[in-house]
């Protein structure tokens, strides 16, 4: 592994002032371990230099959701031959720059989380304030390692800061199920500790809530239920999760599909973890200009895969907000996405928050924990029906079979939360990635791709990592 992922960064800092204001950055001159985390102030801007290094364009900024939805079938990628194209045909080898990006920056954050970690708890100041800045650290350290096991498998476990040169900076890989049970451990600190919903300030929202931890948490244990590190009680324990976080009573659904992605009206009910952008002099993000044509003033990089625009029914109110008009006349013209909309972006910036989790999501993963459990309980269609109301379509019904309900799953999570960073986890997890990707474009994937390949410069630099099979 890269030294410079190890060594502590240069922390972004800022204070509270405004609404996303944790994420302006004021550089402190001269500093160190000798003369910083001393006070309240610095375990503050410790944490939102963690915040920060969530931000770059190489990592949630634009590489996130192209790791995670361009290896599906929902989005085209207007070039063959790119890396971006390459991750959407499965053509990627361990020297695609996107997946070295994805590499790089999770495990940078990580450190980042770890001096907070290691540091915070020293500073004298309130135990709740102290413990919730831990709780959100430990949080975004356990949602670097859980994108880092869902995408890698076993992977270098990495708990404390480079201190010296005789510190080891080679590291080798960690079984996945010690990973998995650190990000538990995390999880369920941060569940504990973070403020709850209705206790973070208008100041500081995006900020870690205990509901966020437990909605991750709920996801961490189905996901790990399918996995080769499964525990007996995961799917009960990702049903729990997933109550707890809806019977706070703190989230709901939005009665307006559209109203969750109106950057006036970030941040809301339905919201329960997102990273956030916006204008400058902040960081913008730069998803709608991607996606928006050129005669909309975007680039036209990706545009919608057919499967996707008929498999929507005419009624699904998701349908007419997800996807805009068809642009050209030729048998070249496409269908856009315009999910993601900003009047007031500026070229590449807009406000556009990257959507970790929101409600509509845990109450799909209470479905999924539901039929994990026992396929016969009729229960399981209840809070699939409650995402389905709101897009307009009519309520279902059993009885079906296990895996019948997973296709449900499947579909209604593609018209639902497409765009956000979910499809490839999604058919990887529910075990339909192979089956769509023969089924839409009759292309046969093999197993190495339920994996990426560990990235080629990381292997360079760390005789300790191995590769992935079949890279």
């Amino acid at each position: 592994m890269k030294k410079s992922i190890l060594l502590a960064g240069l922390l972004a800092l800022g204070a509270f002032s405004g609404c996303k204001s944790f994420l302006q950055e004021e550089p402190y001159d001269f500093i160190a371990a000798t003369n910083f985390y001393q006070t309240e102030a610095d375990a503050i801007a410790g944490l939102n230099g963690v915040f920060n290094a969530l931000l770059p364009q190489t990592y949630y900024g634009r590489t996130g959701w192209q790791i995670t939805e361009l290896p599906g079938e929902l989005i085209r990628v207007g070039s063959s031959t790119d890396e971006r194209a390459q991750l959407s045909r499965f053509t990627y080898t361990a020297t695609n720059t996107e997946i070295n990006s994805w590499w790089v920056n999770s495990y940078r954050m990580i450190n980042r989380a770890n001096d907070v970690i290691e540091k915070v708890p020293a500073i004298t100041m309130d135990a709740a304030r102290k413990n919730n800045i831990v709780g959100n650290a430990r949080f975004l350290r356990a949602q670097g390692y859980f994108d880092m096991v869902r995408c890698f498998g076993d992977v270098p476990l990495v708990l404390a800061t480079v201190k010296s040169p005789a510190d080891d900076l080679r590291p080798a890989r960690t079984p996945l199920a010690d990973v998995y049970k650190q990000i538990i451990e995390d999880l369920d600190f941060a569940e504990k500790n973070c403020f709850p919903e209705n206790q973070i300030a208008a100041t500081e929202k995006g900020r870690v809530s205990s509901g966020a931890a437990a909605a991750v948490l709920a996801k961490v244990y189905l996901t790990r239920a399918a996995s080769t590190a499964a525990q007996p009680g995961d799917n009960q324990a990702g049903l729990d999760a997933c109550n707890r976080v809806i019977n706070s009573g703190l989230y709901r659904l939005l009665p307006t599909y559209g109203d969750v992605f109106d950057p006036d009206k970030e941040n809301g009910p339905e919201h329960i973890f997102s990273i956030q952008f916006d204008l400058p002099p902040n960081t913008g993000s730069i998803i709608v200009r991607q996606f928006l044509p050129a005669a909309a003033g975007g680039l036209g990089t990706f545009t919608v895969e057919d499967n996707l625009v008929a498999s929507y029914a005419l009624t699904d109110v998701r349908r007419a907000w997800n996807i805009s008009n068809m642009v050209g006349t030729t048998v070249q013209a496409r269908y856009y996405f315009n999910k993601f909309r900003d009047p007031q972006r500026i070229i590449n910036d807009a406000r556009t928050n990257y959507l970790i989790t929101r409600y509509a999501d845990v109450l799909l993963l209470r479905s999924e924990a539901l039929n994990n459990l026992n396929a016969n309980d009729v229960n399981k269609y209840t809070n699939l029906n409650q995402v389905r109301q709101r897009a307009g379509l009519a309520a279902l019904s059993g009885p079906t079979t296990k895996d019948a309900f997973v296709d449900l799953l499947v579909q209604e999570r593609a018209w639902e939360l497409v765009q956000e960073g979910h499809r490839w986890f999604d058919l990887v997890r529910l075990g339909r990635l192979k089956q769509r990707e023969l089924a839409v474009f009759n292309r046969v994937i093999d197993n190495k791709y339920l994996l990426f390949p560990i990235p080629q410069p990381e292997l360079l630099l760390n005789p300790n990592l191995t590769q992935n099979p079949g890279f």
